[in-house]
């Protein structure tokens, strides 16, 4: 990466060896200086750059790993983060507890070279196995909503139908669910041949091993962690249908990957509604199991796997296959209000396997999105997938597919144990209660979007996160810790670092918004300030110089309780009240084929997820009804108005 950029800094270039031209050729072509100061390279060497397209994952190499933050870094950068959320005397017993762990021959020099040891032995990113550990298998809780997202789809071109009655199944919604089918087949084959084009920021490379983690993918639910399985190439050739809370096991690609019709795909499909219409030996609905409790889920599993040979087989037919399908008798209101809450939990948890890392979702009218396992890979690549499969409706037959037989869509029956309907009957409960204490709503706002903020030189992203600073401001009359998630895909193996959004900045600017001693000037001034904050928080967090995944590292580095009694750091309660994200919030943009949401990540917060169009934004909010003090409804007002009341300012 450094020996590419010096290349691009220097005329030395022009008698490079094509060697490394070539080698090289991914970064000089996505240089915006290419033109520039290789004239020569740009004139003698552009079509060999243009026919050796680079692979999916020819850039791996040269990805760097991702940096450990010094002490002294994390320190100041921690204890900035504290100032605007506790009271002075709070605020300074933090401060000595981060001052004595990081002094000199402290035990955060202990931790910090332990952590540069463990570096040393993980092949990829001393972070990637403790961040999918402790973020995601070691979490007991029910995935559905507190783990699992949901993305819905803009409507296929022909629209949707009207006035479905309850029951049935459509050939339109037959005919879209094989086109989407058909669609994410032709992603995978672009990643399992490596023709999906390497990724690129202005910083260099992205990396694009989350793209091996898509398909074939599961959480096996286990004790005391869960497990999970990916297979790259993914070379299964069946997928997984969900009807009326039956399993099957479906035969999509033929011998080799051969690629088939979509006509053959919507037999298959029509294949199992009629199974299930005539077969009297309906199943019981096993995937309510996927939603529940992680260690009654991990226990059910392993009776299940020791009953019969049979039931193993099912288990490997589900985690092996490509991906899910769940095909809804019934449609949901035309009130998109409602709609996504079918996507988000399905209202009650039937005809859904959670644990499939994608899951596609159709109604009966053809509305629909996918609800996603999330311990494999972050909101960015599912969402490039869901920009492919939508934006090619309606789809069409692959150029080298061809109508060939496939085998019957196979029914998985189960052979249970005594006290398995006890199991299911106590989940259905459970999952009743979890879903309708949600409380989602959507704010789809077309009075401006990036096109307009650009031209008034505002940062989109960082503007949206003072909006929603002004707007629990507002609704609350405090401030709280925020979660905004940033990407660190510019390293080996990257996942995500925490933005703390709520500043000392963001503060002072909500603070004086609605303060009439302040005049307008002062609060576009303040508004400024925060937004530039806000972007050098980003930045920091992109550049792998966050806070809370270097903290986390090096919680993990502690070896006994002598240790852990000495870490004043961890056992001050600033610790986990800063951590204590009652806004988590994520960009998803720019949501033209799709938008999405997921669960607040403490019992009295939000979450809420945005995308931010050219003409509007669209906003998730999610909150949980048990809690007086959240109410998603009203926040959507109130961070309407202040969306209004920003743009009036600006």
């Amino acid at each position: 990466m450094t020996i590419a950029k010096t290349f691009l800094s220097s005329t030395s270039v022009r008698t490079l060896p094509s060697t490394i031209i070539k080698k090289y050729s991914p970064i000089i072509q996505n240089s915006k200086s290419y033109k520039l100061i290789c004239p020569i390279l740009s004139r003698n060497y552009s079509s060999q750059i243009e026919t050796d397209k680079p692979k999916t994952f020819s850039n791996q190499h040269i990805i760097p790993r991702l940096p450990i933050p010094t002490l002294q870094e994390t320190a100041e950068r921690y204890k900035r983060s504290l100032l605007p959320i506790f009271k002075p005397e709070d605020y300074a017993r933090a401060a000595n507890a981060v001052d004595e762990f990081v002094k000199a021959d402290g035990l955060g020099e202990i931790l910090q070279k332990r952590l540069h040891e463990s570096d040393k032995v993980e092949k990829y990113s001393w972070l990637e196995n403790i961040w999918l550990n402790k973020a995601y298998l070691e979490w007991r809780e029910p995935s559905l909503i507190n783990v699992n997202w949901w993305c819905e789809f803009r409507d296929h071109p022909n629209g949707i139908l009207k006035q479905v009655q309850k029951g049935q199944i459509t050939d339109f919604q037959i005919y879209r669910t094989a086109g989407l089918i058909s669609n994410l087949l032709s992603f995978n084959d672009e990643v399992n041949n490596e023709l999906l084009p390497p990724e690129y920021t202005r910083q260099g490379p992205l990396c694009m091993n989350q793209y091996k983690k898509q398909f074939s993918t599961t959480r096996i639910a286990d004790s005391p962690a869960d497990r999970s399985i990916s297979y790259w190439p993914a070379t299964a050739k069946h997928i997984i249908v969900l009807f009326r809370d039956q399993i099957f096991k479906v035969q999509v690609l033929g011998e080799g990957g051969a690629r088939v019709t979509i006509k053959d795909i919507e037999r298959q499909l029509k294949s199992i509604v009629e199974q299930t219409s005539n077969t009297n030996e309906l199943q019981l609905p096993i995937g309510l199991l996927t939603a529940e409790h992680r260690d009654t889920w991990a226990t059910a599993r392993k009776a299940l796997e020791s009953q019969s040979s049979e039931n193993r087989s099912n288990f490997e037919a589900i985690d092996t296959a490509l991906f899910s399908v769940s095909l809804d008798d019934y449609s949901t209101d035309s009130n998109i209000d409602i709609s996504h809450h079918n996507l988000f939990h399905a209202f009650n948890g039937r005809n859904r396997w959670f644990d499939k890392s994608l899951q596609l979702i159709v109604q009966s009218n053809g509305r629909a999105g996918v609800n996603g396992e999330h311990s494999p890979a972050d909101a960015v690549i599912p969402g490039n997938i869901f920009d492919y499969i939508v934006s090619k409706e309606p789809a069409q037959d692959p150029s080298n597919s061809s109508s060939i037989p496939l085998q019957a869509p196979q029914h998985l029956k189960w052979a249970p144990y005594s006290s398995l309907e006890t199991v299911i009957k106590k989940a259905q409960s459970n999952i009743q209660a979890a879903t309708d204490n949600v409380d989602s709503v959507l704010l789809h706002y077309n009075e401006y979007g990036s096109n307009w903020l650009k031209s008034v030189k505002v940062s989109p992203d960082a503007f949206v996160q003072m909006a929603l600073q002004l707007t629990y401001y507002r609704q609350h009359g405090e401030q709280c810790p925020t979660y905004e998630s940033a990407s660190t895909r510019g390293f080996l193996h990257g996942r995500t670092e925490t933005v703390r959004s709520c500043s000392i900045d963001s503060v002072a600017f909500t603070k004086a918004f609605d303060d009439k001693d302040f005049k307008k000037e002062q609060k576009l001034d303040l508004l400024t300030k925060a937004i530039k904050t806000h972007i050098e928080y980003m930045i920091s967090a992109t550049n792998g110089k966050g806070v809370d995944r270097h903290l986390l590292g090096l919680r993990c580095q502690i070896q006994n309780e002598e240790e852990k009694s000495r870490a004043l750091i961890f056992t001050d309660p600033s610790y986990i009240q800063s951590m204590y994200f009652k806004l988590s919030s994520s960009n998803l943009s720019p949501g033209d084929y799709f938008y999405g949401g997921f669960g607040a990540v403490v019992p009295e917060g939000y979450g809420i997820n945005y995308s931010i169009g050219k003409e509007g934004i669209k906003f998730s909010i999610c909150s949980f009804k048990k809690y007086n003090e959240t109410d998603s409804k009203t926040l959507r007002k109130t961070l309407k108005n202040a969306l209004d009341d920003l743009r009036n300012l600006i």
